[in-house]
């Protein structure tokens, strides 16, 4: 007879396949433009324009960044709907691509045989060192030259980043660029002029979600294996980031169990002790994907927290 550990534990797995579900069942939505900040396939930016409450309004820019464990199976096609549901509550939307990982076997071991989900398999590679961390920070710098000439809508003095699961690790990344240690090269002078950050289900610290296997070790693996991951740790890891002096909120559920809600709380609670302060929304009954699924509840809240920074 099944324990009730065990039951339960059946029960959040059945929860988040349904979850899983119904995020990636509404068809990708094609993006009024895209454009390239590089010479790869995978250097673009798929914009789209506000379609509510007045187009012809400047409108705030939201620029996501999506998840998916930073494995190349996972582009940015999965979260267009997500993309298309901000633009419908009236933001500009830029939907960045970057490069992901491939199977580089060196580079890491076994992966996650979904997009979020647990345990492995010799599936490919998480992230791509150092091109994942290049392609964000070209993005993130071309991004205001490349919104006026194709999405004109676009008011670049209320920017916002948001990105989901490994997007969220990136999108806190991108907005500690200026705090990374001297000699990376992804360091910028002073901080990006963004109106905050919102995080969702973010790994934003390695080291707990790699004791706790989060996305079969991803992050383990992103910074190329066990030879290198403490040396690269400082110029990676949003929890030793700190403090930005960048708005920033984290929406997290409080079901998840593929990025659980303790590594959120773990930057939340290291933001503090660096004297800074954090938002932290967390969702009763919602697991890793209805953050991102235009049919649940908690994607409105999502935009709600993006509204609240960006207005």
């Amino acid at each position: 007879m099944q324990d009730d550990a065990g039951a339960e534990r059946e029960s959040a797995a059945q929860r988040d396949a349904a979850e899983e579900a119904s995020a990636f069942s509404h068809p990708p939505v094609d993006p009024d433009i895209t454009v390239a900040y590089g010479d790869h396939p995978d250097q673009v930016i798929d914009f789209y324009t506000p379609r509510e409450p007045d187009p012809s309004v400047p409108a705030p820019l939201v620029v996501v960044l999506h998840g998916g464990a930073w494995r190349a199976p996972y582009d940015r096609r999965h979260i267009t709907p997500f993309a298309d549901f901000l633009a419908r509550r009236g933001f500009a939307v830029a939907n960045v691509e970057y490069r992901r990982g491939a199977a580089i076997p060196a580079q890491g071991g076994p992966a996650d045989a979904g997009p979020g989900g647990p345990g492995p398999s010799q599936g490919p590679v998480a992230g791509r060192w150092p091109d994942t961390f290049d392609d964000v920070a070209a993005a993130l710098d071309a991004l205001p030259a490349l919104a006026r000439e194709a999405l004109p809508q676009a008011d670049l003095r209320r920017t916002v980043v948001t990105g989901h699961s490994a997007g969220g690790h990136l999108a806190l990344w991108a907005a500690a660029r200026h705090v990374l240690p001297a000699d990376a090269p992804w360091r910028t002078d002073g901080p990006a002029p963004l109106r905050g950050v919102v995080a969702l289900a973010p790994i934003a610290d390695f080291q707990v979600a790699e004791k706790l296997d989060v996305c079969g070790g991803a992050s383990r693996q992103f910074l190329g294996g066990e030879a290198k991951f403490a040396e690269r740790l400082p110029y990676a890891d949003p929890v030793l980031l700190m403090p930005t002096g960048i708005a920033t909120t984290l929406v997290q559920g409080r079901n998840d169990i593929v990025v659980p809600q303790a590594v959120a709380e773990s930057y939340a609670d290291a933001a503090a002790r660096a004297g800074e302060v954090v938002g932290l929304t967390l969702l009763e009954d919602v697991g890793h994907f209805p953050l991102i699924d235009p049919a649940a509840d908690a994607c409105a809240v999502v935009a709600e927290e993006i509204a609240q920074l960006a207005w």
